[in-house]
C-alpha cells in the first residue's frame, strides 16, 4: 500500500496561500485536465499574459505546478510530487463543476482541445498513406496491444514512461493501471497528436514532452514501467536507448520493447527511414545484459498471408534485476518464456 506523503507545517502554509486565490485555483483545475501554455491559460481566464504569468510564478514557487519547454513554447502541468498532487487532487475534487466560472473555463478549454484535434487530424491526413503501407505488412495493432497487456498484466503501478510515444497510444491503453505517466518524443507534430488523443480519451494523469529518448528528460530510478514501441529500428544506436530506459526504472521495474523481427524489406530503409531491418533476439539479449536487465518473456506475431512479404512483430519484456526487499514478489517468475501468436 502506498503511504500518504507528509507535509511540513511551513510548507503547508505556503501551499495554502498559493492556492487560496480564485485565478490560481482556476489554473489548478484546468491543469488537472492536461498540460497548457500561457497562451492557452490567457485565453481561458480572459486575463493579460503578465497577470497569468504572475499566478503561474506563485504556483511554481509553491511546487504545485511544473514548467517545461517545448521549442519556443512553455507548457505548464501539475507537479509530479506526490504530496502536491494529492493536495491538488483533493481540492479540485471538492469543487462544483457546475459553478458558472468553472463551467465557462471548461467551455473555453474544450475549444482549445478541439483545435488541437483539428491540427492532429491534419497531420494524420498528410502522413496516412505511408503509415497505412507499413501497417498492411504486419498483424493489426489491436493484436499487438493485447499482447502487451498480456505481458504487463493488470496489477496497478505508480509510474510509466513511454519513450518515442508517437500518438500516445500506449499511454492510453495502460491508463487504468498507472497513477502518472510521461510520453517522450522528438516530433512536435506527434506530440500535438498525442495530446489530442489523450484529451479525447479523457486521460488526465499522463503528459507528453519534447525530448530525445537517448537522453530522456525524466527522473531516473523512479518508474515501474518503461515502454519503447516501434522505435529501435529508427535509431543508429538502439543499445543506448535501452541503457537509458533501464536507468529510468526503479528496482524491480520493467521494460517492454516492441519492434520488428529481422526482415529483408529494403524499401523500408530507403523510403521510410528505417535504420535497421528488424531486431534479432540475440541483439536484444546483448543490449539487455549490458543494461543489467533480465529478459522475462517474449511474444511473436507472425504476419498474415505471405510471410515472405510481411513483418513479424516481436514483444520483449525485461525486468530490472535489482530487487526491492519490501517487494521481492515482483521478481517471481523470471524465467524467460517465448510464445508465438497469430492474429
Amino acid at each position: 500500500m502506498l503511504t500518504r506523503p507528509a507535509i511540513h507545517l511551513d510548507h503547508m502554509v505556503d501551499t495554502l496561500k498559493a492556492a487560496a486565490e480564485t485565478s490560481r485555483l482556476r489554473i489548478l483545475v484546468l491543469l488537472a485536465q492536461g498540460d497548457l501554455t500561457v497562451t492557452d491559460l490567457t485565453e481561458i481566464l480572459s486575463q493579460s499574459q503578465p497577470r497569468v504569468s504572475r499566478h503561474l510564478k506563485l504556483l511554481l514557487e509553491a511546487d504545485l505546478i511544473a514548467r517545461y519547454q517545448e521549442g519556443s513554447w512553455a507548457y505548464f502541468r501539475l507537479s509530479d510530487a506526490d504530496a502536491a498532487r494529492e493536495f491538488v487532487d483533493g481540492v479540485v475534487a471538492r469543487l462544483d463543476r457546475a459553478d458558472p466560472v468553472i463551467d465557462r473555463d471548461f467551455e473555453r478549454l474544450a475549444a482549445i482541445k478541439h483545435r488541437r484535434e483539428e491540427r492532429a487530424a491534419e497531420y494524420f491526413s498528410l502522413n496516412a498513406a505511408s503509415w497505412d503501407e507499413i501497417r498492411s505488412l504486419h498483424v493489426p495493432d489491436k493484436a499487438v496491444e493485447e499482447g502487451l497487456r498480456k505481458l504487463v498484466g493488470d496489477r496497478p503501478f505508480q509510474s510509466m514512461v513511454d519513450l518515442g510515444t508517437g500518438t500516445g497510444r500506449l499511454l492510453e491503453i495502460f491508463a487504468p493501471l498507472y497513477q502518472r505517466a510521461i510520453g517522450i518524443d522528438l516530433s512536435r507534430e506527434m506530440l500535438a497528436v498525442a495530446r489530442a488523443n489523450l484529451d479525447r480519451s479523457g486521460v488526465t494523469h499522463a503528459q507528453v514532452r519534447l525530448g530525445d529518448i537517448t537522453a530522456p528528460p525524466v527522473e531516473r530510478d523512479a518508474h515501474d514501467l518503461v515502454t519503447i514501441h516501434q522505435v529501435l529500428h529508427y535509431l543508429d544506436r538502439p543499445g543506448v536507448a535501452i541503457r537509458e530506459a533501464a536507468r529510468l526504472l526503479r528496482p524491480g521495474g520493467r521494460l517492454a520493447v516492441v519492434d520488428f523481427a529481422p526482415h529483408e524489406l529494403e524499401f523500408l530503409r530507403e523510403e521510410h527511414a528505417h535504420m535497421r531491418l528488424g531486431i534479432a533476439d540475440s541483439q536484444i539479449g546483448e543490449w539487455l545484459e549490458e543494461a543489467e536487465l533480465d529478459l522475462e518473456n517474449t511474444l511473436e506475431f507472425a504476419p498474415q498471408g505471405d510471410a515472405g512479404k510481411g513483418l513479424t512483430v516481436k514483444l520483449w519484456l525485461a525486468r530490472d534485476r535489482r530487487i526491492l526487499l519490501a517487494g521481492a514478489d515482483l521478481a517471481a517468475d523470471t524465467q524467460p518464456n517465448t510464445q508465438k501468436e497469430t492474429a
